[in-house]
């Protein structure tokens, strides 16, 4: 997984161009929210229409990415970092 060497989490001057939409339990990801998943799984974030259905796809991130080495670890922490940064936006 060298490829991971080179992901980018969106700088804190980003944080303001990534911002879920919620009304009630309903949500959409923006598109920088769909690329950021994008670019970190390789597994396109469709149907993600409530947050059971984006904590349904981080699931199916971490165990398609399933393991113990380093770089496994390393993705589903940045896995993990994108779906709080979802949480905290909306």
């Amino acid at each position: 997984m060298a490829w991971l060497d080179r992901v980018k989490m969106p700088s804190i001057l980003d944080i303001h161009a990534i911002a879920m939409i919620r009304l009630g339990q309903r949500i959409r990801l923006t598109r920088p929210e769909r690329d950021l998943f994008l670019r970190l799984t390789d597994i396109e974030p469709a149907g993600i229409r409530t947050l059971a259905d984006l904590d349904a796809y981080v699931a199916r991130c971490k165990a398609y990415y399933w393991g113990v080495s380093r770089e496994t670890r390393q993705l589903h922490a940045l896995i993990d970092q994108a779906r709080a940064r979802c949480e905290r936006q909306a």
